[in-house]
């Protein structure tokens, strides 16, 4: 039976897991431009789901469909495609796998067909997988998230609870790159619950490391009540890079409370004012034309913005709902016309990276 991988851009990292734990299972999965014989599966996100749906419902192959989109929207997806994983597939895609090849009509606990759909029983064990194989991608080391920001998928998909992957098993995966970056949805809550750091345990992560360490930055990010001296004193001992990337996303309390962030516009401040004091670069996002703003809420955040950018750097983007989201039915607010204003004025100057603007059509 052949199995092939639909490459689509934005799944590289998913293709890296997925491929090195269905090799566990036996499967190989064959990079392809179009869907093949026997078996093609796809990662679809919210943004790429619209390109790719006729191609899937037209396959003349059994199509498998996963990733954001389809673990949110399952019960859509599952009109054009033949099988559907919801959530997380390391477990998932090779058992299914296994019983396509075996015939078995069973359901496969977290696959939706058009017969029904029966929930996996559990989250996955990190260190059970490799982060990557032969196909090489980002070293994860942690998975979910404590805190359910409206706006944010990562929960939805992953769980409430931050699930780490060993500190031998990290080393393992990051001894194949000479520059090695850890991804997580908040880098300096390592080996704790989610809600506060536990600094001994990134300590032993950093210390058992080595060649070029990216912490806390692209593709990663952190927290800005994580931000601490303490933290960033760890991170210039061990690793290379001088930004810290970590979320504000508005300048208002009040929406910040509304999308239940867990944190303040004192916290993104003192944040961004500890990065400087530490010789780092802050790197903030702001999601601007969230559904219940106001002109003023918005004002704040383009005051933050124009803060920020004196001492970092920022990467403003508008408000996108994601389906399973809280705010996955609301749509955007357009921005006032002094805000683009501003954007692209800092933009020019290399201050403010980002997508502010509403889709046209």
């Amino acid at each position: 039976m052949r199995v092939n991988w639909r490459t689509i851009t934005a799944a590289r990292n998913t293709y890296a897991v997925l491929f090195a734990a269905c090799e566990q299972g036996g499967y190989h999965l064959r990079p392809v431009e179009r869907p093949e014989d026997d078996i093609t599966c796809y990662s679809l996100n919210s943004l790429n789901e619209p390109l790719l749906r006729n191609e899937i419902r037209d396959a003349c192959c059994t199509t498998v469909v996963g990733g954001p989109h389809a673990t949110a929207c399952y019960r859509q997806v599952v009109r054009y495609a033949d099988y559907v994983v919801v959530g997380e597939g390391e477990h998932t895609l090779p058992a299914l796998l296994a019983s396509i090849e075996a015939g078995d009509r069973r359901p496969v606990p977290g696959v939706a067909t058009r017969e029904g759909y029966e929930p996996v029983r559990s989250s996955v064990r990190l260190d059970a997988y490799p982060a990557f194989s032969t196909i090489k991608g980002y070293t994860e080391i942690s998975r979910g998230c404590p805190h359910h920001c409206g706006y944010c998928q990562t929960p939805c998909i992953f769980g409430g609870t931050m699930r780490h992957r060993s500190v031998d098993a990290v080393v393992r995966a990051a001894s194949q790159y000479q520059d090695v970056r850890l991804v997580s949805p908040n880098a300096f809550a390592y080996g704790s619950e989610g809600r506060s750091p536990r600094w001994d345990r990134v300590r032993h992560l950093l210390s058992r490391l080595s060649g070029k360490i990216y912490f806390g930055t692209f593709p990663s990010e952190v927290r800005p009540e994580f931000v601490s001296a303490e933290g960033l004193a760890l991170v210039d001992r061990y690793c290379a890079n001088d930004r810290i990337h970590f979320g504000a996303q508005s300048g208002s309390d009040r929406v910040l409370e509304q999308l239940h962030r867990g944190h303040t516009v004192a916290d993104v401040v003192a944040a961004v004012e500890t990065c400087r004091d530490a010789g780092f670069t802050p790197v903030v996002d702001l999601i601007l034309g969230l559904p219940f703003e106001t002109d003023e809420d918005q004002r704040s955040s383009v005051q933050l913005i124009q803060w920020v950018v004196r001492t970092g750097h920022v990467h403003a983007h508008l408000f996108i709902p994601l389906p399973g989201t809280p705010l996955g039915r609301c749509a955007p607010r357009s921005l006032l016309s002094e805000t683009q204003t501003v954007l692209g004025r800092l933009a020019l100057a290399g201050r403010v990276t980002g997508s502010w603007r509403l889709p046209s059509g």
